[in-house]
């Protein structure tokens, strides 16, 4: 594969505090950056840049890691428009939403869903996502679940089992013999083609002990656990996540004091979607409280279609930033590095020799017109691999 050098970058932002600044961001200013077949081969001044087989002039824009979504559900058939209308009209999220599009995925062919879900990668390709975890959760059945992960698998490495999104129709008599499910025949039929597995720890889904049950079991197969935790209201699964050693509690609205001490003192990401609270018209997370108190926090978009179709990731960088009290450097962090550790990865949501090459050219002279500009399509260029896709 051939090399290319990026020039007269006006900020590069390398998220490597040791380079440039010394901020958590590593801002190096009049920048290059050279790629070498998938990786970062050197980062540094602008007039210190080695020769390259290609030469990329970003003309005093800005270069950043390629953002990294740790939360979406983008298996899925169906439109909830009506649902949207009739919330922004009064009426108030709830979890049995999902039970709508249940019903469509189920009855959607396989090249219907694969259709759907590449379609809104390549729309986050061109807002400068170039990793994105995706997650079943809208079959709820062995056949379903499992067709989900294998069409996923096929587009995106970071894939998750949601079987316990929330019990389906025909086992509402009897939730303990869906987690039986989900535990049991779901769980083996999906383990292969995932590597994480997930729960909706919340009320009118799964409780702490439903929630403990279903982890445990993936646990034992080999996946990764992650929690839907604390979003309507306060519960069990933040604290229940950070005990298991999850990688991301994810949503984290209705926090305790004993819950913001558990992340910032464990290795659990609290993983904010902004993009849930803009859609529901829901309380905003307290990003300014975890950080504070020294937690490591994520910004994802929770692409969904019921409450947050959305899977821009600049969206919710100025959504963080106007509503969840982060700062344009915080929140920039948070959507790159702070992804990557939601997903444990250290290749990614940074750059310098030896990561992935994953970058986005922005069309403006700093990060922070992420924020400043909010709404406007600032995404120039994204490589993803070393190869320019956009």
């Amino acid at each position: 594969m051939s090399s290319t050098v990026i020039t007269n970058v006006a900020t590069l932002v390398t998220n490597d505090p040791s380079r440039g600044d010394g901020s958590p961001l590593g801002l190096i200013r009049d920048a290059a950056v050279v790629l070498d077949g998938d990786r970062v081969a050197w980062t540094g001044g602008s007039g210190r840049a080695p020769a390259a087989d290609n030469r990329v002039d970003a003309a005093g824009r800005t270069v950043l890691p390629g953002f990294v979504d740790s939360h979406s559900h983008l298996v899925f058939a169906g439109d909830r428009t009506q649902e949207f209308n009739a919330r922004m009209s009064g009426r108030p999220y709830t979890a049995g939403g999902i039970r709508t599009t249940v019903a469509a995925t189920r009855a959607a062919s396989d090249a219907d869903l694969e259709a759907n879900l590449t379609r809104y990668l390549a729309e986050a390709l061109r807002q400068g996502t170039t990793t994105l975890e995706t997650k079943s959760g809208y079959g709820l059945t062995v056949a379903d679940e499992s067709r989900a992960l294998r069409i996923a698998a096929r587009h995106t490495d970071e894939v998750t089992y949601l079987g316990a999104h929330v019990v389906p129709p025909e086992h509402a008599g009897d939730p303990a013999g869906y987690v039986d499910l989900v535990t049991g025949a779901m769980l083996d039929a999906c383990a292969p083609h995932a590597r994480w597995i997930d729960v909706f720890c919340e009320r009118g889904a799964f409780d702490g002990d439903q929630a403990r049950a279903v982890l445990t079991a993936g646990r034992a197969k080999g996946l990764l656990p992650r929690v839907h935790a604390n979003q309507l209201s306060h519960g069990p699964g933040v604290q229940l996540a950070v005990e298991l050693g999850a990688a991301s509690a994810d949503h984290c609205t209705h926090l305790t004091d004993a819950d913001v001490d558990a992340l910032a003192h464990g290795d659990t990401v609290a993983t904010l979607l902004p993009g849930a609270e803009f859609s529901t018209r829901a309380e905003w997370p307290d990003a300014r409280r975890l950080l504070d108190a020294g937690a490591t926090v994520a910004l994802s978009t929770d692409c969904n279609p019921g409450s947050s179709f959305t899977s821009s990731v600049p969206f919710c960088i100025a959504l963080a930033v106007r509503d969840m009290r982060m700062t344009p450097d915080e929140a920039v962090w948070s959507a790159t590095a702070g992804g990557a550790a939601a997903l444990r990865r250290t290749d990614i949501g940074r750059l310098g020799p030896g990561t992935r090459a994953d970058l986005v050219l922005l069309d403006a002279p700093s990060h922070v017109h992420l924020a400043y500009r909010p709404g406007v399509p600032l995404v120039g260029g994204v490589w993803r691999g070393g190869v320019r896709v956009v």
